[in-house]
């Protein structure tokens, strides 16, 4: 997707913003959910901690990273629009946010959910920045699965 003229230094400010005062920070004491993630190609990691509320919604998010801007801040704007989603509702999350980096169009209605997070839309125009941008999404998913093994 090209961006209007202006757009993209909007979200060339946005990823710098999560990148230098990352949402979320931190390891959460007795997560519900934990991941930790690891892109081997470029040494990037996150750890990734969440916690329920009783009616199963998603209450307390921890994101703990190191590595370049686009991970850093992929993984600062997911954390901070987890709150208040079921796990169901981060797993569908999850699912467009992947739909996106591979290449699928962005409803309007889909791009409004995204909020921020829309910004990084210009990462599929780099193939090798693709996994940077997803290791906060594959780490959440890696969490779920593990958390539904034991609940089930």
């Amino acid at each position: 997707m090209q961006t209007p003229d202006g757009l993209d230094d909007l979200y060339q400010d946005i990823i710098l913003d999560h990148y230098r005062s990352p949402r979320n920070q931190g390891v959460l004491e007795y997560p519900h959910l934990h991941g930790e993630g690891f892109n081997p190609f470029c040494g990037d990691q996150v750890d990734l901690t969440l916690t329920l509320s009783g009616d199963g919604r998603i209450d307390g998010v921890g994101f703990l990273g190191q590595g370049c801007s686009i991970s850093q801040a992929s993984g600062s704007m997911l954390s901070d629009q987890l709150k208040g989603k079921t796990i169901d509702e981060a797993e569908e999350f999850v699912r467009t946010f992947k739909g996106i980096m591979q290449g699928s169009d962005v409803s309007q209605e889909q791009e409004e959910e995204l909020g921020e997070i829309a910004a990084l839309q210009g990462v599929k125009q780099f193939p090798v920045r693709i996994k940077c941008a997803l290791l906060s999404w594959t780490t959440l998913q890696d969490a779920i699965n593990e958390y539904r093994k034991t609940v089930s």
